[in-house]
């Protein structure tokens, strides 16, 4: 099942890749088409899945200037446009429910707000990838567009934090401690040369000191 899954992600991806789309469009019509079939994921494909965002996400945050979040057309701009498609989301569900859709009718203001409140965030992988192929990371809007993800993310975390209503350890203030490690990890990364050793080295701060800390803590 494993080579099957892993086989038409290719191919489908390929396809896309030929007819000068986004790869990862392929990949999405793969992921349809295999459940429809009756294909369900397995520990091998969630395990390689997790990797390649884990892997993705740690490439942005290389890119990323933590200080740029703070300029106010990043901030500001991902708060308005979560505000204005919310509640755009939140007036065409209520038409949905007051045209007597099934799907709708049961569903109250409260319940529609929190779909439309899901429906207003954009896809990060998705859009990276998409500058990424592009070659447009580094330009003035893509860096913009990425601060703008990076917030819409936040949003995210603290919305889900609240609502599952756990309470990080005081072990997670650790994590604000992190930047007192850079001289260190500058250091091992003049030591690590040009070979093994360095993808290695990415690797493990990705994985290890990056995704496992963060969860070890959460």
């Amino acid at each position: 099942m494993d080579l099957v899954i892993i086989a038409v992600a290719f191919f489908s991806g390929f396809l896309m890749l030929r007819c000068q789309m986004p790869p990862l469009v392929g990949f999405l019509i793969a992921g349809f088409a295999l459940h429809a079939a009756g294909y369900t994921s397995t520990p091998l494909i969630q395990s390689l899945a997790d990797l390649g965002v884990t892997l993705l996400l740690f490439t942005i945050g290389l890119k990323l200037d933590v200080k740029s979040l703070l300029n106010k057309e990043i901030w500001f701009g991902a708060t308005l446009h979560n505000v204005m498609t919310t509640a755009l989301f939140t007036l065409c569900l209520l038409a949905f429910k007051a045209i007597g859709l099934s799907a709708f009718s049961q569903l109250n203001i409260n319940d529609l707000a929190l779909i439309a409140f899901a429906l207003s965030f954009s896809s990060t992988v998705f859009a990276i990838k998409a500058l990424q192929e592009k070659g447009e990371m580094n330009a003035t809007y893509g860096t913009l567009a990425i601060g703008v993800l990076i917030m819409q993310d936040i949003f995210a975390v603290i919305f889900l934090t609240i609502a599952s209503g756990k309470v990080p350890g005081i072990e997670a203030l650790l994590l604000f401690a992190l930047p007192l490690a850079r001289p260190l990890l500058f250091k091992l990364l003049d030591r690590a040369g040009h070979g093994e050793v360095l993808v290695l080295y990415a690797v493990f701060l990705a994985l290890v000191a990056g995704a496992g800390l963060f969860d070890a803590v959460a």
